[in-house]
Order: C-alpha cells, then structure tokens, then sequence
C-alpha cells in the first residue's frame, strides 16, 4: 500500500493529547514542531515529527511538498444544516432594512419559507446541493461535517434529507423539532406524529437527534418528550437552545446528559456555570450571532469556568450563509476573546467529540489522515486572515481531496 508523506512543513501545529473534550487552559497546548512531516498510510497517521527524526521509507511514497506551507488537522463542523433548497436573500435584505428574525418567521419567513422549497426539490436535486455544500465546506479545510434535516418536517422530506448528508459523507442529525409545520394544529399534535411516523426510519438512518427549544417554536416539556423518545431509539442527544431567550434549555441539555447545547447567545452566569460543571459541550455559533445582531455567546466565560467548547458554522440560508470554519475562528478570536490555539481546539477535537468521532482532529500516530495545509508559514493565519484564501491542500482519509491548484 502506498503512504503519503507531507514532508518540509514550516510548522505543524496541533492540539495537546489532553483528555477530550478539552477543557479550560488545556485549550490552549498546542504542541507545535518546525520543520515537520505527516506519514499516513491506508488513511491513518502512521508517525508526526521533526524532519530530523524522519525514518527511511522503502516502497512507494506519494510525496507533497509541504515547503512554506503549516499543518493543522482536518476541521470538524459539528452544526450545519447544508439540505435545503432555494435562499433567503430577500430575508436578508428586510432584515438590513430592519425586519427582525422574530417578525420573519410570523409572516411565514424563515424556517417555514425553505421548507417549502425543499420539500419541492426532490431527492435527486438535495443529494446534489448537499454534495455541492460539502465541496465548498472542504476547500475551507472541513474534512468531516455534520448536516441537519429539519427543512422537509414531513416523513418524506425528512429522510431524504438525512439520506443525503450520509451519501456526502457527511454525520446526519435528525432535527425533526425544528418548526411546526402548516398542516398540524400545534407543537404536541406534531411530535405526537414524528415521533410515530418518522423516527423509527429516520434512526436507522441519523446518529443523533435535535430540536429548538425556543419560544414560538418548542418548550422545554415537549422537547423533553421528544429527545426521550430519541434517546430510547438509540440516538446521541443535541439541542438548539438560548439563541433569543433562556427558557431552562441548559438545565435540560445538563438533566438530559446531552451531547451539546449549541447557540447560547442568550446564556447569562447561571447557564455558565451549569455547563462547566457538566459534560455537556458548549457549541458556539457567532456567524449567527452576527448575522442576525444578537450578543455573542459567552465564550470566555466558558472557557475560564470549565466547560467544554466547540466552534461550528451553523452554515444555513437564513441566519448563517457561511460555510467557513476560518471565518468563524476569525470570529472566535476578534468577537469571542478566545485565542487562536483556543479557536483551533475548539473546531477540531473538540467538535469531533461532540460527533463521538474520537479517531479525528489531532495530527498524531493512529488518528485518521485529515490534514489541512495552510498557504503560510504560521498556521495562526487560519484566524489572523479574515475570509483569507489560506487553504491549500487538503488531505482526507489519506488521500488529496482538495487541492487549490
């Protein structure tokens, strides 16, 4: 079997082997090595170190030229909802005018607007925009992404979409508690009917379960209802919650001993600190936050607590077209006060965990070979560079996915 060799990298740099998820200060060991190499063989990292110590390889080397070029690992996006159909850029446009998010989904915007166009598209037509928002994750350097349904909110929809972020690749969560959708009569009477017509299917299908938990969408009892009924179906258990307003989603993501609680815009001291004294990862989303003009999530507050953070897109039409990981780690580090070795951990093993992928998002022996090569000499550009063309190559499983020139 052929290896690959990244060889004469200016710097590799990559988070410390501390215990996932990584916590407080510990965010910020980054081991760093000048002068480097990465040998993989058969999609896993077979050794890391210093050119110096670089054993002599007999057989076939596939070689890259890592000569003024960093290596960091494969960024993990651990919160996207990449299966829809259409755009919100008229949305975008009131809400520049002054619209708010809550006036838009009243008047039938938002959520329930793509749902329409993705239940219109057709299987063929979602496996092909979720390939094509893969692609364009995988030049910003994400070797393994997340992807949502939640805009079908019909049996068919729903599976569809799920079934399409699997054959990208992608880690496929069932958001079937997004919205309610026109054709039931309230937020019980809807779950009553996902939970007994799509979550036998959309199980065998998703690894993970989701829902909204805000005002005008679902309450904490219904949400508890729902991610119990997951949670016996054998699905890892994710919440949206404290993107407007805190309405006891922390305390239920902490009783639920969910994966993570992702938004948290709206989180004051006492959701904090309820999170740093759980195992239930933070996943802070400030292109939202941006887009739509809210606070940002209270980052350092985490971090200098405890707990346990994870950086991801939220790429979607509405309140997050981006599907850059270094745009957000630029976020991270001018918005959120976090570092950039902070911001890196956080989109890398960090998130991983928060997909229970344990095989990704460091660069040492064992680990799958997913390695972003970055179009500098210090890899710190992947945040100092806002929305800068760093990427050069990415590796994924071994192979050159993605190659700038």
């Amino acid at each position: 079997m052929t290896r690959l060799l990244v060889r004469d990298l200016e710097q590799l740099a990559t988070p410390s082997d501390a215990p996932a998820p990584v916590r407080g200060r510990a965010l910020r060991d980054v081991e760093l090595i000048e002068g480097a190499f990465v040998l993989a063989r058969e999609g896993v990292i077979e050794a890391v170190g210093s050119m110096h110590d670089l054993p002599s390889l007999p057989g076939d080397v596939e070689e890259i030229d890592g000569r003024g070029l960093s290596a960091i690992p494969g960024l993990v996006d651990c919160h996207t909802h990449p299966a829809f159909a259409g755009d919100r850029v008229h949305e975008f446009a009131l809400r520049a005018a002054g619209a708010t998010y809550e006036e838009l989904l009243a008047a039938g915007g938002g959520i329930l607007s793509t749902m329409r166009a993705t239940r219109a598209v057709g299987a063929d037509g979602l496996t092909e925009i979720v390939a094509r928002h893969r692609d364009a994750m995988l030049a910003h350097g994400t070797t393994t992404f997340e992807g949502k349904s939640g805009y079908g909110l019909d049996r068919e929809t729903e599976l569809t979409q799920l079934q399409a972020v699997r054959a990208a690749g992608g880690v496929p969560t069932w958001l079937g508690a997004h919205a309610v959708p026109p054709e039931h009569r309230d937020a019980d009477a809807y779950l009553d009917w996902a939970i007994e017509h799509v979550l036998p299917d959309a199980a065998r299908i998703a690894v993970a379960a989701d829902v909204f938990v805000e005002r005008g969408t679902f309450d904490v009892e219904q949400a508890r209802r729902y991610l119990g009924a997951c949670r016996k179906a054998g699905l890892a258990l994710r919440i949206h919650g404290d993107q407007l307003s805190e309405i006891g989603a922390v305390p239920l993501a902490v009783e639920l001993q969910a994966r993570s609680i992702d938004h948290l815009e709206a989180t004051g001291r006492g959701g904090v600190a309820q999170l740093a004294a759980s195992d239930v990862a933070a996943v802070l989303l400030p292109v939202a936050a941006l887009y739509l003009g809210r606070p940002m999530p209270p980052a350092r507050a985490l971090v200098d607590a405890g707990g346990a953070i994870a950086l991801a897109t939220d790429f979607n039409p509405g309140s997050a077209f981006c599907s850059s990981l270094p745009v957000v780690c630029t976020l991270a580090c001018t918005q959120l006060r976090l570092t950039p070795e902070e911001a890196l951990a956080a989109c890398t093993v960090n998130a991983a965990y928060v997909l229970g992928l344990g095989d990704r998002g460091r660069l040492a022996a064992g680990k799958r070979a997913d390695v972003v090569l970055l179009d500098t000499p210090d890899w710190r550009h992947l945040a100092y560079h806002l929305a800068g063309d760093v990427v050069h190559t990415v590796v994924r499983d071994g192979r050159i996915a993605y190659s700038r020139a």
